[in-house]
């Protein structure tokens, strides 16, 4: 089978080609693009291929606008950081949408459906009635959210709210979860990181790793770390290192820059 991958994460575009080679040793992979432009004009050769893999976020732009250069009739799995462009990656011919960092239980899944696809010529029609599902069902989840404003908590014998714009950070720490404020006050919650993950507006908090969450104005520095992870500076400063992974790294400038 015939693979392009279209990515400009050198990391990312490895570590998909290694997890392919894991799963599928019979893949060629007949070239990486990193751009729109390197893109169209590879495509414009007319090579041999039976599955491209697309990152939608490019350098030059997003990968939307390759079908608008140049025709495009092979299966395409997308791969992202963003769940916002899902609705619109199964408007053109893709078979499935995988977010990154991309895990082999889910990358399986999608080359299991591709095959399904090709042996089996009634399963598009099936496919198209899932997909149509799914995009109504991100419709909804694209919808503007409500996240906490505040938070109760406990304090000796009173019960204290605590807007969420005066929370520095969150933190896992022997099982129990805690915040500080950005005046240096810790506070104990009852809700895991996971749980708080999709209770914070995603444009103020970001999930640094396992044990923290962390609001964008307590960043004070950002220091490369390594083998490609970045090292926090928070203000006020937590008693241990905040490390971000090399895998979500890239997410992480994208956030800060925004």
């Amino acid at each position: 089978m015939n693979v392009l991958i279209i990515e400009d994460e050198e990391l990312a575009s490895l570590r998909l080609t290694k997890l392919l080679a894991e799963l599928a040793p019979d893949i060629q992979i007949v070239n990486v693009t990193s751009s729109i432009e390197t893109s169209v004009e590879y495509l414009q050769t007319k090579p041999s291929l039976d599955l491209i893999f697309m990152d939608i976020e490019l350098a030059d732009g997003q990968s939307f606008e390759i079908f608008e250069q140049t025709p495009i009739s092979t299966p395409v799995i997308f791969t992202t950081s963003y769940d916002e462009y899902a609705i619109k990656a199964f408007k053109v011919n893709s078979i499935d949408y995988l977010l990154k960092p991309i895990k082999q239980p889910e990358l399986a899944a999608s080359l299991h459906k591709y095959q399904l696809l090709n042996r089996q010529p009634e399963i598009p029609t099936i496919q198209v009635v899932a997909i149509d599902s799914l995009v109504e069902q991100l419709r909804r989840q694209n919808e503007p959210a409500e996240y906490r404003r505040r938070f109760l908590v406990r304090h000796l014998s009173q019960w204290l709210p605590i807007e969420v714009g005066e929370i520095a950070f969150f933190h896992s720490e022997d099982r129990v979860t805690l915040f500080r404020t950005f005046r240096g006050q810790k506070y104990s919650l009852d809700y895991t990181l996971d749980e708080l993950d999709s209770m914070l507006d995603s444009t103020l908090f970001f999930r640094a790793n396992r044990q923290f969450i962390v609001h964008v104005n307590a960043v004070q520095q950002i220091h490369a770390y390594f083998n490609h992870k970045l090292k926090l500076t928070l203000n006020p400063c937590p008693a241990a290192e905040v490390l971000v992974s090399r895998e979500r790294a890239t997410d992480f400038k994208k956030w800060m820059g925004k």
